[in-house]
């Protein structure tokens, strides 16, 4: 299929999460008429139960970390253009706690793979510059001037609104409209409606299997459980970074070439829970803390306290300070692919393409997997 970037053709898009709201935005700007269908009134899936991190310091050398480049990018031009969206240049800061965590990090700051992500290690009085909350015992941080926050639960609509009012002739949203199944170049709706189009992309997320022709390709996906916490703003300087932990190089393929057996041994719970910090302040001064990983099905239906206290307790030795109350715990439930590829994306009827399983690279590289969509499929990209 070949298309101009005028009067492209019709498409149609299923999934209002980030990966599918992605794909409307690059179908529109290369010319097509969308309509965009959504299984639920607004979405509450993986994209709104996330941190809103833009991490490229983590991504893995190669197709992914190069995608993640071209996401951010993408990410900083259409932030200009939709407020809404929250994106923050902020960068982040990994903190070591003790000098074991510190030699580690030291020794990746010299590797190649730190200067592709533009990463350089802090001492500790310049950690504290950088970001002025940081007020606990360091022992430096690596700093990565390319990540970046967006505001999970504010940018899907905030994307919508822009397109609808850019593009008001050319984009439509169709809340409660759950895809059951597909026919060549059409969707089909649980109430008999049938969506025919041009070209048809379906993103559903962790709910890859639920249609009829999606068996075949669902053995290159599994479904990661998450948990993650806020807490009432923060009293006190606001964080002027993302901030993570040592559990993290243990966690994000890019660390693969540090000499990671020098942070020895991990916490039992964080072992237990495959767990790593992250943190971001939202903009009303709440602190966003996580995450926790599951990858065995059937998953707990409880959220745990456990892992989430070891977290809370990292993250005051950090900040230096007790943490706010929390005032809200959630968990998610994310589609990833089992081998290292960004996405998975098939053809599963004529011009019907399956794409999810980006895991918890979703939002940072969503802006990349859906511009390589129009690429597989023939559609030329608007300039």
């Amino acid at each position: 299929m070949s298309a101009g970037a005028a009067g492209a053709g019709h498409a149609v898009v299923a999934g209002g999460g980030v990966i599918g709201t992605w794909h409307a935005l690059e179908l529109l700007r290369a010319g097509f008429t969308v309509d965009h269908l959504e299984a639920e009134t607004e979405p509450t899936g993986a994209s709104v139960r996330n941190f809103g991190l833009v991490w490229v310091s983590g991504r893995r050398s190669g197709p992914e970390l190069e995608a993640a480049l071209r996401s951010r990018r993408r990410w900083e031009e259409v932030g200009d253009d939709v407020p809404g969206v929250g994106f923050r240049p902020q960068g982040s800061l990994t903190v070591a706690l003790g000098e074991a965590e510190r030699s580690v990090m030291e020794a990746f700051a010299r590797h190649p793979d730190a200067a592709a992500r533009a990463i350089t290690l802090l001492e500790p009085d310049e950690v504290r510059v950088r970001n002025p909350a940081v007020r606990g015992e360091v022992a430096g941080a690596l700093w990565c001037r390319h990540d970046a926050t967006v505001e999970p639960r504010r940018l899907l609509l905030a994307l919508r609104d822009h397109l609808a009012e850019r593009h008001p002739r050319r984009y439509r949203f169709h809340r409660r409209r759950n895809v059951v199944g597909t026919e060549r170049a059409a969707l089909v709706d649980a109430v008999g409606t049938r969506w025919h189009a041009d070209l048809a992309v379906v993103a559903p997320g962790a709910a890859y299997d639920r249609l009829p022709n999606t068996t075949v390709v669902a053995g290159a996906l599994r479904r990661v459980r998450l948990q993650m916490l806020e807490t009432a703003p923060l009293d006190g300087p606001a964080l002027t970074t993302a901030l993570a932990d040592s559990d993290t190089l243990r966690y994000y393929p890019a660390y693969e070439t540090a000499p990671l057996e020098r942070l020895g041994p991990q916490h039992p719970v964080a072992a237990e829970h495959h767990l790593q910090l992250l943190l971001v302040q939202r903009p009303d001064g709440g602190l966003t803390i996580g995450d926790t990983h599951a990858y065995d099905e059937p998953f707990d239906f409880a959220v745990t306290e456990d892992p989430m206290t070891v977290l809370v307790d990292r993250a005051e030795r950090i900040l230096g300070s007790a943490l706010p109350p929390v005032r809200r715990r959630w968990e998610g439930v994310y589609a990833q692919c089992v081998d290292e590829g960004v996405c998975l994306r098939a053809e599963v009827d004529e011009r019907v393409w399956l794409v999810t399983g980006p895991g918890g690279r979703g939002m940072t590289c969503a802006p990349a997997i859906a511009a390589d969509t129009l690429r597989v499929v023939g559609v030329e990209a608007a300039p």
